[in-house]
């Protein structure tokens, strides 16, 4: 079964989804190089290894703490790869340990990709999500679905912050951008910036 989810001339995007909670695990890959992020090492360690393997991930980035999403964080590390988490939700990482902090707005760069972080605290504190330059491509993690924001009542959520999180930061992307959550189906802004005041009216 093949995991490419989406292509162009440059980039290349690999899904499988693991675990109890359905968590979608994305790989970016720079097809000029062959280089290669995973975007959140949720569960199945031995099914993302081969992935990492055969799609040449280098390094881990992790878009938020909660515990669905870092399952497989410590079989990566012991198996060399490095794992990047903001320093807000880095305690989250605890027990399974994390290499180096993301920083907003930080450029990650994937062979001749790059990849832009935006802090989007509301789901965590240090939620963060990953726009690729050059393409419709927009990793949310739990900070926006189909449909609404992510859960806020869980620890560290904020129902007022992450809908701030969303206007500002998310929908100042175009429309046509595709949002890659972290668990369910792709969405694109534009589906999702009128529904805004359906969201704050209902309240999480």
């Amino acid at each position: 079964m093949t995991t490419l989810h989406w292509q162009n001339a440059d980039a290349e995007v690999h899904k499988v989804v693991v675990g109890p909670f359905d968590n979608n695990v994305f790989v970016v890959r720079c097809r000029a190089s062959g280089e290669a992020v995973l975007i959140d090492a949720a569960n199945e360690h031995e099914r993302l290894l081969e992935l990492c393997t055969a799609l040449g991930v280098r390094r881990v980035l992790e878009t938020h703490g909660h515990w669905d999403h870092i399952q497989a964080v410590a079989a990566m590390r012991e198996a060399g790869y490095e794992v990047a988490v903001t320093a807000l939700d880095a305690p989250r990482l605890k027990d399974v340990g994390y290499d180096v902090f993301l920083d907003d707005k930080e450029v990650v760069e994937v062979g001749r990709l790059r990849l832009h972080a935006v802090h989007t605290p509301g789901h965590t504190e240090g939620s963060i999500c990953f726009q690729v330059a050059d393409t419709p491509l927009l990793f949310t993690g739990d900070t926006l679905f189909p449909g609404g924001p992510g859960a806020t009542k869980l620890d560290g959520g904020d129902f007022s912050t992450i809908i701030t999180s969303i206007t500002d930061s998310l929908f100042a992307f175009p429309d046509t951008t595709i949002v890659l959550p972290g668990h369910g189906s792709d969405t694109t802004i534009g589906n999702e910036r009128p529904q805004l005041d359906a969201w704050i009216s209902r309240g999480w």
